[in-house]
């Protein structure tokens, strides 16, 4: 893509958007979960690469960068899989279920999870975690160690990427998306206080070439309130080392936090505002 837009603009370049990134406030050294809509960013030369090289050159190469990978079309509890086969007989459904494949780490696409996602966990340098249902990729020099260790029965808890990330200072880069897609204030369900509510998932994996159906019980995750909560988190922190950093990249609006901010604060939170009710239908 090259020249000028219809509205007169140029597209975003490698230089623009690394300089838009420095201007957010993005540090070198700074590990990064990103969560990315490229189509928010708009027009860019180079697409999701030259947005993954501006980010290198603004955090540095000693930077791991990390982005959900997630699947659904191998569950046979999530919306998706509810949605599909809604309305379908016995026989069609059994079909369907058939068809189904299996999840390899390898080779299985994430789903819902924007292009440069697809990006980073093809590169021939990523690593991503094991998880049928909530895996992470990340390239950098600790790309194996934040994936390395992803439970059955712990999608975004204390046994997965996201306590790497927790525990090594990383921030969350929300990329032209909002509070409903940060994968960190999952982690806060886990550490809440109390009773957390508990249901079990179904999905397909692959071993030695053969599918295998895996069931498991786990945290039953809602981020049905994640707007709201990021809402109260940017009412509350409006200044200081820990506060949430705005800006843009591109044509799209950016939000930059310590992920410790995230969780502390959804925690507190959560304990707070969510009642012992809770919608218990699979997802």
């Amino acid at each position: 893509m090259t020249g000028e837009l219809r509205d007169g603009s140029r597209p975003a370049d490698r230089a623009q958007l690394a300089a838009d990134l420095r201007s957010l406030g993005l540090r070198r050294g700074q590990d990064l979960l990103v969560h990315c809509s490229l189509r928010q960013v708009g027009p860019t030369l180079g697409g999701a690469a030259a947005l993954l090289a501006a980010l290198r050159d603004v955090a540095g190469l000693a930077a791991t960068i990390v982005v959900p990978t997630q699947t659904a079309g191998n569950s046979l509890t999530s919306r998706s899989f509810r949605a599909a086969t809604a309305g379908l007989g016995p026989q069609e459904r059994a079909r369907y279920v058939e068809a189904m494949p299996g999840f390899d780490p390898a080779s299985t696409p994430s789903a819902g999870m924007g292009a440069f996602a697809e990006h980073v966990r093809t590169r021939p340098d990523a690593r991503r975690s094991a998880h049928p249902q909530s895996s992470f990729a990340a390239v950098g020099p600790e790309a194996t160690a934040v994936t390395s260790v992803h439970d059955l029965d712990c999608h975004l808890g204390e046994r997965s990427p996201l306590r790497w990330l927790y525990d090594a200072g990383a921030a969350v880069l929300l990329l032209g998306v909002g509070y409903s897609a940060c994968t960190a204030f999952h982690l806060a369900e886990y550490r809440r206080s109390g009773v957390r509510p508990m249901r079990e998932y179904q999905c397909f994996t692959v071993r030695s070439g053969t599918r295998v159906e895996c069931r498991f019980t786990d945290v039953d995750l809602d981020d049905g309130d994640f707007e709201s909560l990021g809402a109260a988190l940017d009412a509350t922190w409006t200044g200081g080392a820990a506060a949430p950093l705005r800006g843009r990249a591109g044509m799209a609006a950016c939000t930059l936090l310590p992920i410790r901010t995230a969780v502390e604060f959804a925690r507190s939170w959560m304990e707070e505002n969510r009642g012992l009710k809770h919608d218990d239908s699979p997802r």
